[in-house]
């Protein structure tokens, strides 16, 4: 038998810049998207889609349709009523909430545009498209609802038959859960003897424009039934199907091969996955859709969509004693997987990186007539740390104090940590001042800060102004038993398994999903330093729940810190496992073995052999213990026992032209505290990404809907994404302070560079034109917005003023 030659140990790959593995495939387009499937006998389908938000439907007329060329078949919601399933609210935030049912094809009604009503099955894409627009739909045109604030009044219902458009309310209050005082007593003596500053902040609606276009193909005709997807959540969707459909869930397999992004946009099993599934299952061939980018842009879920009515009280001299927030969240039409709860993600995280003695957190979640919102990259923690970095810049202003000096007076000091926050979440580590103090110095702070002075001073028509997000999260998504106490419908386990091949080469086989953040890479990095393997032979397998049978999939920056956990505890066992027969191959006790570099050593001796020979010997079992089973491999389910909290401070000057209210971004610093970092190069693109889709936010991107319920930014050539020569060159650095919560000492970082950015970048444009009388912008800052900012007048005003509805956080029962 062929001897295994043992390669020579080398460095350390944890910390090491490692080039993607699978970029090569990617980036050439050697790799197979969910659209390029193609099965024999493959249809094609196509969705007809409601025009109107909110309407009965009185007659589907498909014979033009049905009689077209190449059509095998055209199905409405009665005929697909039995097996299309139900799209899930698998996070119902309260036992009472009020949620509509989601059919896939509406039947009766429809309450968004963009709802489906029909589907086409024909030979070719196009031709399925051309007979969709002859299906000739009669509606009935229903009162429709679009605005956050009017709908939360009730006066026009999404969905007459619940009788309310508030879905449920849920309080986070500290008093109550005995973390802090009660916030109206310590409201009421900054009113008397101190500061309370009150602020209503708009979070637009954005739509999550993933490079890839969602796409699924379902063969019907195996054994089992296979579902291809574009998907982030390939075992949550298998879960999903079975549980509303009847099938078995050993009868079906959800693939997610290569997915061109999601942004937790892909994060839902939709409605299109069940139609396709329900039209496959009823003609029996297999079934491909793809959505074109605009039917992704009006019907794939969308993102954020809040008002924030906060109060924050605080001692004259700046330091916080209170925050107080009343928050409206727009759900769109349905309560989508997990929206319900993404708003209530957002509670833990309004305190920051902060200390202060009360809080008090009031939701109330609000259907419209609009397409549905659920998790977009970061998932509630952005609307948050907007919300107190910019209240923490208004406070200063205040007191007349520096915004950076106003944060170190109020935060969390490195010597206090573990810290428990008046939220009640215990913060494991982190060092604000440094973080801070590097950002600081990279910045060149103090000479940007004389800049500004000068330019004001000599009334320059470009004004300068200084953005400051100091930031942190909670990441990781979660421990099962908090999920539990929420009323969350999974746990936030991952599993891993390790398996060593009789050559020596290692496979992999993780929960996580994969859609672009190199988990390929980075795991392959932690599999080769635990077991002492060369990099290149560590080979990564997942989206199959066929070949990964146990997992909970990838959104909430959770596949390093929990994935990656699940990946060292079974590469440990296998260690562990393959010791005795080590020690029986080397004639000694397993007690007196050790494990280094990829080798066990008998102490005290040079007497020795590699995992990759116990991994042959395994295989072989021809000299093996009596009653030792021939196997070493290891799985491993990993719990995390705390979310992880990274943090950083991100600093941005923003010159603002105040005869145009044209934005220029000029300067650009964040230092990320994330724990130890297994690649810096990934760690590198994962922040820049970050930071585009924060900064599109507040300058560019937000969903727009007309009178009717159009969505009339419904292309790119109206919803404004940002490209390379929209941005500028972004400084990054680090500091560390490691996890104490997992063996590799990580935290997440896939939403840092969004959550943290936001903030910045309107507080650096609100602090160019504050001389104007000028307090806040409604994002994005378009020029014409700041423009008018600065001139008295914002052009958004007759569509966002009016007083926010009160909503009592004591008194439930008069808010349901």
């Amino acid at each position: 038998m062929t001897t295994i030659e043992e390669a020579p140990p080398a460095a350390p790959e944890i910390g090491k810049d490692r080039r993607r593995k699978e970029d090569q495939r990617l980036i050439t387009g050697r790799t197979r998207w969910t659209d390029n499937i193609a099965l024999p006998g493959m249809l094609h389908l196509a969705m007809v889609r409601s025009p109107h938000a909110h309407a009965k439907i009185l007659s589907i007329d498909i014979e033009a349709a049905d009689k077209s060329l190449n059509i095998y078949e055209v199905f409405t919601g009665k005929h697909l009523a039995e097996t299309q399933g139900v799209v899930v609210n698998a996070w119902p935030i309260t036992t009472e909430q009020k949620t509509p049912d989601h059919l896939p094809m509406a039947i009766d009604e429809v309450h968004f545009a963009g709802e489906i009503v029909a589907v086409v099955a024909a030979r070719t894409a196009a031709e399925a498209r051309d007979a969709a627009e002859l299906v000739d739909v009669e509606y009935e045109l229903l009162p429709a609802v679009l605005d956050l604030k009017e709908a939360a009044e009730d006066k026009v219902l999404a969905h007459p038959s619940l009788g309310t458009n508030k879905t449920a309310f849920w309080q986070l209050d500290s008093a109550g859960q005995g973390t802090g005082r009660a916030i109206d007593e310590v409201i009421e003596e900054a009113r008397a003897d101190g500061i309370v500053i009150e602020r209503e902040y708009r979070q637009q609606r954005l739509i999550p424009a993933f490079m890839e276009p969602r796409s699924v193909v379902v063969d019907p005709t195996g054994e089992q039934i296979t579902m291809w997807s574009a998907t982030q959540i390939p075992h949550i969707t298998r879960f999903l199907l079975a549980a509303t459909t009847g099938v078995p869930e050993s009868k079906i397999r959800v693939i997610a091969p290569d997915v061109g992004g999601g942004f937790g946009g892909k994060l839902q099993t939709t409605p299109e996955e069940w139609i396709t599934w329900a039209t496959a299952r009823k003609i029996g061939k297999p079934c491909k859709y793809t959505e074109t980018r605009s039917e992704s842009l009006i019907s794939a879920h969308h993102g954020r969509d809040q008002w924030q009515k906060l109060t924050l009280a605080a001692t004259k001299e700046g330091k916080v004693t209170g925050l107080k927030v009343d928050l409206l969240a727009d759900l769109g039409a349905y309560v989508g997987v997990v929206g319900g709860g993404v708003p209530v993600l957002g509670a833990w995280m309004f305190n920051a990186i902060y200390k202060w003695d009360a809080y008090q957190f009031n939701c109330t979640p609000v259907l419209t007539n609009k397409t549905w919102v659920d998790a977009y990259r970061g998932a509630g923690r952005p609307e948050a740390t907007y919300a107190i970095e910019r209240l923490m810049d208004e406070l200063a202003v205040e007191v007349g104090k520096d915004p950076l000096e106003i944060r170190e007076m109020n935060w969390i000091k490195h010597e206090e940590f573990p810290f428990t926050t008046v939220a009640g979440m215990t913060y494991d580590s982190g060092n604000y001042e440094a973080a801070t103090a590097k950002a600081k110095e990279m910045f060149g702070y103090d000479a940007l800060r004389a800049e500004q002075k000068q330019r004001r001073e000599s009334g320059d028509k470009v004004q300068l102004g200084i953005g400051i997000s100091t930031f942190t999260e909670m990441c990781g998504l979660a421990p099962s038993r908090v999920l539990g106490s929420l009323n969350y419908g999974a746990g936030g386990w991952e599993h891993a398994t390790v398996r060593m091949l009789p050559t020596g080469k290692v496979e992999v086989i993780t929960g996580a999903s994969a859609h672009g953040q190199g988990h390929e890479t980075a795991f392959s990095q932690i599999v080769a330093d635990r077991l002492g393997v060369p990099f290149e032979d560590v080979e990564i397998l997942h989206g199959d729940t066929q070949v990964s049978h146990k997992g909970l999939d990838t959104y909430g920056s959770r596949s390093l810190v929990v994935g990656g956990e699940a990946l060292v505890l079974a590469a440990d066992k296998v260690i562990e496992k393959a010791k005795p027969l080590a020690a029986h191959l080397l004639e000694a006790n397993a007690e007196d073995l050790e494990f280094s570099a990829g080798r066990y050593s008998v102490k005290g001796t040079d007497q020795g052999i590699g995992i990759a020979e116990v991994a042959l010997a395994t295989f072989a079992a021809h000299n093996y213990p009596e009653g030792m089973e021939p196997g070493i491999d290891a799985e491993s389910t990993y719990d995390p026992v705390n979310f992880s909290f990274p943090h950083g401070t991100h600093l941005c000057a923003a010159e603002v032209d105040t005869e145009t209210g044209q934005v220029k971004l000029r300067k650009y610093v964040c230092v990320d505290d994330i724990g130890n970092i297994i690649n810096p190069l990934i760690v590198s693109g994962q922040v820049h990404g970050g930071l585009v889709q924060g900064i599109a936010q507040a300058l560019w991107e937000e969903a727009v809907y007309d009178d009717s319920g159009t969505l009339v930014s419904g292309s790119f050539v109206d919803y404004l994404l940002p490209t390379a020569a929209d941005t500028i060159n972004f400084e990054i650095d680090h500091t560390t302070s490691p996890s104490t919560t997992n063996t590799l000492g990580t935290k997440g970082v896939g939403e840092a560079g969004t959550i943290a950015s936001t903030p910045a970048v309107v507080n650096a444009v609100v602090d160019a034109v504050r001389q104007f009388g000028v307090n806040d912008i409604l994002m994005p800052c378009t020029p014409e917005r700041v423009w008018s900012a600065i001139h008295g007048s914002d052009p958004g005003k007759d569509t966002v003023e009016g007083a926010m509805p009160h909503f009592d956080g004591g008194n439930q029962e008069d808010n349901q």
